[in-house]
């Protein structure tokens, strides 16, 4: 029973956690290491790829936004800024983009 229990909770934590873009996209941030940035950072919508790609977005049932204060990558020092955010069903699931 207790089983079930773990199984049903994890469930209903990764569907509250996807429910929406902005939680989706804060838990991908969170998830790559970045706890500061996911719980303190904006999120702005990427105007700037929405109307570049959005032909693109729209077939993918996607939308690009932007932290207001983004994590640092430690590897190279650039900034993880743009996420592209896409649903899938009733969920929503975000990616790191990119800069162009």
């Amino acid at each position: 029973m207790k089983k079930w229990l773990w199984i049903v909770g994890l469930i209903a934590a990764f569907l509250l956690l996807h429910i929406h873009p902005h939680t989706a996209l804060r838990t991908h941030v969170f998830l790559l290491g970045y706890p500061k940035a996911a719980v303190t950072s904006g999120i702005i919508d990427d105007t700037y790829h929405n109307d570049v790609d959005g032909e693109k977005f729209e077939n993918m049932n996607a939308k690009a936004y932007t932290l207001t204060e983004p994590p640092i990558e430690k590897a190279t020092q650039g900034e993880l800024r743009n996420y592209l955010v896409k649903k899938i069903g009733f969920i929503y699931v975000a990616e790191y983009y990119g800069e162009l």
